[in-house]
């Protein structure tokens, strides 16, 4: 994958996130930024790109689909089941960069989603786990494991290279 293509993946990730609560519309802006100056490019996404920090609330929310519309990415619909799974297949791919530990995206999946979501439910079930360390039962360690294997299972699943 060139860089070209992983930073329009990781703009459409931090889309992804904004748009199921775990992100910022200025983080938005700052991806938009971050791929341009990565070679993406569209007159959208230059536009979205020269967003100030304080526009960025009003104004990613109309700019944001056009700019990846653009580049042939993926915005799903807001509280769409699509959506939150994009945005699960986000903070997955963010914990196995090292972003997030495993106990942080299986607490963040659990609380947005308790056990309803079918694809996070074995994360909803580790993050029960973690709990039951305070207990004594288990190590941390094989409950870290757990998490990052269900972590490479979600983000296993092909996706659209722009």
């Amino acid at each position: 994958m060139t860089s070209t293509q992983a930073a329009a993946l990781a703009l459409q990730d931090q889309a992804a996130l904004w748009r199921s609560g775990e992100a910022g519309a200025a983080d938005v802006v700052s991806s938009a930024c971050d791929a341009l100056v990565a070679g993406v490019d569209s007159p959208a996404l230059r536009i979205l790109a020269a967003c100030t920090r304080a526009e960025a609330d009003y104004d990613v929310h109309d700019l944001l689909p056009p700019a990846l519309d653009e580049l042939g990415l993926v915005l799903h619909p807001a509280g769409s089941r699509a959506a939150q799974e994009a945005g699960v297949r986000a903070l997955a791919t963010r914990t196995l960069a090292g972003e997030l530990t495993p106990r942080e995206l299986a607490c963040r999946i659990h609380q947005r989603f308790g056990h309803d979501l079918p694809l996070t439910e074995r994360l909803a079930e580790l993050d029960d786990e973690y709990d039951y360390l305070e207990l004594g039962d288990g190590t941390p360690a094989q409950v870290d494991a757990d998490v990052l294997a269900e972590a490479r299972r979600i983000t296993a699943a092909v996706r659209p290279v722009p």
